[in-house]
């Protein structure tokens, strides 16, 4: 028997169980202010749990937008975690340290670097890191699978954003160049040894895949 399609009212619910304080409010009125569409609350309680989890100390977030999801993760990493996001504004960058400073998160537990994703990640360190979030250009979500792949410890978890992307990904007929960028890469990470996949229907959809432990081969 086919499980009953969730009514959106009970979508709402779910989405909207974790409420959101004042500082997440301030992010999110810093975020329309400059046509920043952030993460939603579901998504990001899921994202505060995921780092809760893993105990996280290092997180690496592509889309820094104005803080939004960045006060989402530091609240469920250790408290000696540090959250190195990545962004292509700096002027964005600037309004989400101020969130981050709104949220009590000093100095040290971030870093902010302004660049392209594809040019700032390769000089990360390999298998440093707990957790990958990506919310940035759609069109390089594949690239991004691949650095994280390389930048997680094994254990660590990526993490996708817009993975339903407004209801498109699950419509074939769609075939602009984000949807179809987002759609190979759930078929990618479905089709990627050691990973565990998983596809979440919060906010705008969370592809979650975690890096399995693989031991090293000997005689």
């Amino acid at each position: 028997m086919a499980p009953t399609p969730i009514s959106a009212t009970s979508w709402t619910f779910a989405d909207t169980y974790v409420g959101e304080d004042d500082v997440l409010a301030a992010a999110r009125a810093r975020a329309e202010e400059v046509g920043v569409t952030p993460i939603g609350a579901g998504a990001g309680a899921a994202l505060r749990l995921l780092a809760a989890v893993l105990e996280a100390r290092a997180v690496v977030e592509i889309g820094t937008g104005t803080g939004v999801s960045g006060v989402w993760l530091l609240r469920g990493m250790r408290p000696d975690g540090v959250l190195t996001t990545v962004d292509v504004e700096a002027e964005h960058q600037r309004l989400a340290r101020e969130s981050f400073k709104e949220a009590g998160v000093t100095s040290q537990r971030v870093r902010t670097i302004a660049g392209s994703a594809l040019d700032v990640l390769p000089r990360l360190t390999d298998g440093h890191y707990d957790i990958v979030f990506a919310d940035g250009d759609k069109r390089e979500y594949g690239a991004y699978l691949g650095e994280a792949l390389r930048l997680l410890r094994p254990g660590g978890v990526v993490v996708f954003d817009n993975a339903l992307w407004h209801g498109r990904v699950a419509d074939p007929a769609q075939r602009d160049e984000e949807t179809v960028a987002i759609r190979d890469l759930v078929q990618q990470v479905a089709d990627t040894e050691g990973l565990v996949p998983a596809l979440l229907p919060v906010g705008d959809g969370l592809l979650v895949a975690k890096k399995e432990w693989v031991p090293e081969s000997g005689d």
